[in-house]
């Protein structure tokens, strides 16, 4: 098992930890009192207010970027993330960020990559033209189209066999250097 996979499981494992310590133990189920009919709810003049849906009040970070649990995870293994260029291709992506997550107190290639941006249509067809004369192999999918580098190239692989893989959707992109890695990114910005 990489120190990869090792990772992805110790943050889901972390995050199924946390949710189990918030049931109050030994606790017994009440049961609500038997009722003739439920009770009816007032009726009002008043009019029901909507929500309004609110941006992300904090800016997209290395931290903000991936699940709370990934983040707890890689920080007590040691790592710090640090931000990277963020290019596909010719692709310059500004609106977004790339951090590579590693321990940098040693020397080492190891670690993880992970990358979230905005993108507009024009530049996504550009980088994935030149994804695609890379040799990075296409994938369509319900969440969007997937860009996989070839595993004969890749440093690592999934368990699915993925190396780096981009996913393009409606406006943005991700990369992490496993397909199955694209799911610790949760921001949608």
């Amino acid at each position: 098992m990489t120190a990869r996979t090792l990772s992805a499981v110790a943050g889901g494992l972390l995050v199924v930890a946390l949710l189990t310590s918030c049931a109050a133990p030994g606790e017994p189920v009440q049961t609500p009192p038997a009722t003739s009919a439920a009770p009816k709810p007032a009726s009002s003049a008043e009019p029901v207010s909507t929500p309004t849906p609110t941006t992300p009040d904090a800016a997209i970070s290395c931290e903000s970027m991936i699940s709370a649990g990934t983040v707890e995870a890689l920080t007590a293994a040691g790592w710090t993330a640090k931000p990277k260029e963020f290019v596909v291709g010719d692709v310059e992506l500004t609106e977004g960020l790339l951090c590579f997550w590693a321990d940098y107190s040693v020397g080492s290639d190891h670690g993880q990559l992970y990358g979230w941006s905005k993108i507009t249509e024009d530049d996504a067809s550009r980088a994935q033209s030149a994804l695609l004369a890379g040799g990075w192999r296409r994938e369509d999918g319900p969440e969007g189209t997937y860009f996989t580098e070839d595993p004969q190239y890749s440093m690592g692989t999934d368990d699915d066999g993925y190396g780096m893989t981009y996913l393009f959707g409606d406006g943005w992109v991700k990369l992490a250097d496993t397909k199955q890695g694209l799911v610790l990114i949760e921001w949608a910005g």
